[in-house]
């Protein structure tokens, strides 16, 4: 017994019951929004049972030891605002640029990517692969020693900051990645839009900036709010080369605080904390838009 057809067999579901519309991805991709389906996925206990098996053990160190969890708190209280306007501040000050640089380099690569000239979309489709499957660790250390400290130019020297060179090393695994949700975005476009556009007389420019891209926009936006997501939560990794964030911060801290080792939970704790709170509403945003533009069956 063969299931009915709808609108022959069956009701009609939609009004184009017979022949339906492609299932598109926000981006044409189905991988762009692994992490934050996840992460909007996991209910309200979900976090609450992990913050209550985090708290079991620094409960048992405090029984055990002098520190008192009074005090660890009221450390914590004298040192957040500055953990907060001096730490957390830059770390969302690299993502902001990270983000900004990357996007401008991802639109680029990835139309680049499409390009008819055969050199061009292979060199592009190279470099993106080649830093969209290349650690982020090791990206940052080669940019930190690859770039100058300061630049000469006449009778002028300008300074470059690590959180600078940092930006650079995390704009290049965010540019491959962007490249492809750009790449993936004008290839979900069905092909009727490139032939009607020429038929029209358009020139593939005008078929693409008139026709192509203002299409991609919104299909583009989830999967871009996914990466700004994970390059966010991915700014800690600064941390290893000395840069000054909240992580590196929360160490000097709880050096400062004589290294009491139940300083550790609370501490680390609350960046945990604050970077939750800073990347769920993302994460939930980026759902609620991902089934706004999607195309409904």
């Amino acid at each position: 017994m063969f299931a009915p057809i709808p609108g022959v067999g069956g009701r009609a579901n939609t009004d184009l019951a017979v022949l339906l519309p492609a299932r598109v991805r926000a981006s044409g991709e189905p991988d762009d929004l692994l992490f934050s389906r996840w992460v909007a996925s996991r209910p309200a206990s979900f976090f609450v049972v992990l913050l209550g098996i985090a708290l079991l053990w620094p409960v048992t160190a405090f029984a055990q030891s002098n520190y008192t969890l009074a005090q660890a708190t009221e450390a914590l209280w004298r040192w957040m605002p500055f953990l907060v306007t001096k730490g957390f501040a830059l770390n969302i000050l690299i993502s902001f640029l990270t983000m900004a640089v990357g996007t401008l380099a991802g639109v680029v690569l990835g139309l680049w990517q499409i390009s008819p000239i055969n050199i061009v979309r292979r060199l592009a489709s190279f470099v993106t692969q080649a830093f969209r499957n290349s650690p982020w660790l090791v990206l940052l250390f080669i940019v930190m020693l690859a770039f100058p400290f300061e630049i000469k130019l006449g009778g002028f020297v300008i300074m470059i900051p690590d959180w600078i060179k940092a930006v650079f090393g995390l704009s290049l695994p965010i540019m491959a990645n962007i490249s492809e949700v750009v790449r993936g975005a004008i290839q979900s476009v069905p092909t009727g839009q490139w032939e009607a556009a020429e038929s029209l007389a358009y020139s593939r420019s005008q078929t693409l900036w008139r026709v192509i891209l203002p299409q991609c926009f919104k299909r583009m936006i989830p999967p871009w709010m996914n990466w700004y997501a994970i390059l966010t939560m991915a700014t800690p990794l600064v941390s290893l080369l000395g840069i000054e964030e909240i992580v590196t911060l929360s160490r000097q801290a709880m050096e400062a605080e004589d290294n009491h080792p139940e300083l550790l939970i609370p501490f680390y704790g609350f960046a945990l904390v604050i970077f939750f709170a800073y990347c769920y509403p993302i994460a939930r945003a980026t759902m609620a838009l991902e089934r706004r533009f999607t195309v409904k069956l």
